[in-house]
C-alpha cells in the first residue's frame, strides 16, 4: 500500500518520462550487447511490441466518437450562427487564417530541415523491412489524385464508411456539419441531442484520462522495441525532432503574433506579451488551455478587452483556436512519415494541412489531447501508429510549450476582433 501511495505522488509526466527513459536506454543496451539475437527478437516480439500495440489500441479505439463529439460541440458551441454577426465572423476568419499559418510553419521547417532524415542506410533498411509487420492498425483511404479529388473526398456520401475507411477529413466535415446544424435548431430535441453528446464527450475523456495513466508502461514497452531493434540513432532523431518543434513554436509566438496584434489589433506586442505573462506561465504548468481559461479572462480584462470580447472569443479559443497543437501534429505527421520513409506528395501533405487546421477546432484542450489525432493521421498515410511511442516520451514536455501558445493565439484573437469594438458587458 506504501509504494502504491508513494507511485501515486509522480505526477504523469514525470512517469511517463521515466519509462521513456528506462525503455530507451533498456533497448540501447540490448541493441548493443545482444543485436539479432534470437532471445531479444522473442522478446520484443512476443512481450514488449505486443504490450505497446495494445496501449495504442486503446487510445485509437476513442478517435473516431471523441473527434465528432469534440468538433460537433465545438462548432454548437458558437451559438446561433445567424446571430453572430462581426465578431463570430471576425472570430473564425482570424482562426482559420492564423491556425493556416501555424500548421504552414510546421510543415515548412519539416520540408527545410528534415529532421526525421539521417538514419544509416542499413537502419532505414531494417526498419522498412519489417513496416509491414508493424502496419498500422487504421485502414488508410485512399489517397486524393489530384486537388479536385481531394476537395471532393472532403464531403463524405457515407460517413459511417468514412469513418471506418480512416478518412478523418471526410469524418470531421460530417461532424462540422452536425455542429452547424446544432447551432440552427433550437427545439428541446436538438438541446437534448446537444447535451448527449456533452455527456459522450465526457465519458471519452475519461478513458482517455484512464489509457494515458497506463502511457508509462506502453511508451517504455514502444520504445524498447524501436531502440532493441534500430539502436541510439533514434535517439538522435528525436532531439531533432523536438528541435524543429519548438522552432516552430517560437515563430507562431514572436513573429505570428507580434503581427497580428501589432497591424490587426493595433497593440504594441511589447504591451501585450507584458501584459499576458501570467496566462502564459498559467499555461506552461498546466499544459491545458481549458485549466488556464480563467486566467485568460483576468488578463483579458487587465490589458482593457472588452469583456464581451475576451469572454466569448477565449471560450471559443479554448477549444477552437490551438494554433500551437495544429502546428505541432502538423510537424509529427511529417517527422515519423520521414523517420519511416515514406514518402508525400503535395496533395497529401495538403490534406495534413486541412486535416490539422480542423483539428485545431475538435482537439481537446487537455493535456495530450492532441494524440489521437495524430494517430489517425499516421494511418490515414500509410506510417505505422506504433511510431507514436517515439514521441510520446518527449510530449508532455512539448504540451507544455504548444499550450502556451494556444493560450496566447487566443488572447491575440481577442485582441485582434475587440480592435473598434466598445464594452457592452456588465
Amino acid at each position: 500500500m506504501s509504494a502504491a501511495r508513494a507511485r501515486g505522488k509522480l505526477p504523469l509526466h514525470l512517469r511517463i518520462l521515466l519509462g521513456a527513459a528506462l525503455g530507451a536506454t533498456a533497448g540501447t543496451l540490448a541493441h548493443l550487447l545482444f543485436a539479432d539475437a534470437p532471445e531479444l527478437l522473442a522478446l520484443v516480439r512476443y512481450a514488449a511490441r505486443p504490450v505497446g500495440q495494445i496501449f495504442l489500441r486503446l487510445l485509437l479505439m476513442l478517435v473516431v466518437p471523441l473527434i465528432f463529439a469534440a468538433l460537433a460541440l465545438g462548432v454548437a458551441g458558437l451559438g446561433d450562427l445567424r446571430s453572430l454577426g462581426r465578431i463570430g465572423l471576425r472570430t473564425l476568419a482570424y482562426t482559420a487564417v492564423v491556425s493556416t499559418i501555424a500548421v504552414l510553419i510546421g510543415l515548412g521547417l519539416v520540408n527545410l530541415l528534415r529532421p526525421g532524415e539521417g538514419l544509416p542506410e542499413a537502419t532505414r533498411a531494417h526498419l522498412l523491412a519489417g513496416a509491414a509487420e508493424r502496419a498500422a492498425v487504421i485502414t488508410a483511404a485512399p489517397p486524393p489524385r489530384s486537388g479536385i479529388d481531394l476537395i471532393v473526398q472532403i464531403v463524405p456520401d457515407n460517413p459511417i464508411r468514412a469513418a471506418a475507411s480512416g478518412d478523418m477529413l471526410a469524418w470531421m466535415f460530417f461532424a462540422l456539419m452536425i455542429g452547424v446544424g446544432l447551432c440552427t435548431v433550437r427545439t428541446d430535441a436538438a438541446r437534448n441531442f446537444e447535451d448527449a453528446l456533452q455527456g459522450a464527450y465526457d465519458v471519452l475523456m475519461r478513458l482517455i484520462d484512464l489509457v494515458i495513466a497506463s502511457a508509462p508502461i506502453g511508451v517504455a514497452a514502444l520504445l524498447f522495441s524501436l531502440t532493441a531493434e534500430l539502436g541510439y540513432a533514434i535517439l538522435l532523431q528525436l532531439g531533432n525532432y523536438v528541435g524543429v518543434v519548438l522552432l516552430g513554436l517560437l515563430l507562431q509566438q514572436f513573429v505570428v503574433y507580434s503581427l497580428a496584434v501589432r497591424w490587426l489589433g493595433g497593440m504594441s506586442p511589447w504591451r501585450f506579451f507584458r501584459g499576458i505573462e501570467e496566462a502564459m506561465v498559467t499555461a506552461f504548468s498546466t499544459a491545458s488551455s481549458n485549466a488556464t481559461l480563467p486566467t485568460a479572462l483576468k488578463v483579458a480584462d487587465e490589458i482593457g478587452l472588452p469583456r464581451h470580447i475576451g469572454r466569448f472569443v477565449l471560450t471559443v479559443g479554448a477549444t477552437a483556436n490551438q494554433n500551437g497543437t495544429a502546428l505541432f501534429e502538423g510537424v509529427t505527421v511529417l517527422f515519423l512519415a520521414q523517420f519511416y520513409g515514406v514518402s508525400l506528395e503535395l496533395e497529401q501533405q495538403t490534406l495534413i494541412l486541412a486535416v490539422c487546421v480542423l483539428a485545431g477546432i475538435g482537439t481537446a484542450g487537455i493535456p495530450g489531447g492532441s494524440l489521437p489525432v495524430i494517430a489517425s493521421l499516421l494511418g490515414t498515410i500509410g506510417v505505422p501508429v506504433e511510431s507514436l511511442g517515439l514521441i510520446i516520451g518527449v510530449d508532455r514536455l512539448l504540451d507544455m510549450c504548444r499550450t502556451v501558445i494556444n493560450v496566447s493565439g487566443d488572447l491575440a484573437a481577442a485582441v485582434v476582433v475587440a480592435r473598434g469594438e466598445t464594452d457592452t458587458s456588465p
